[in-house]
């Protein structure tokens, strides 16, 4: 899998930008924002395990 990260400054681009990706979906394009990912790779993290720490889930809570 190859990941591409894109910067916009220009909210109405975003806007444009996002519409056009959507149209690959189907195709196997997934869409995830720089923002989800840190907890999507603690999330991933936490799959083999039955369930994460307390004090894991508070140092990384930001």
């Amino acid at each position: 899998m190859q990941s591409i990260t894109l910067n916009i400054k220009n909210d109405k681009l975003v806007n444009k930008v996002t519409w056009l990706l959507e149209h690959f979906k189907n195709d196997g394009l997934e869409i995830v924002s720089k923002e989800d990912m840190g907890d999507l790779k603690l999330l991933k993290a936490t799959r083999n395990e039955d369930a994460i720490s307390f004090d894991e889930y508070m140092k990384n809570e930001d």
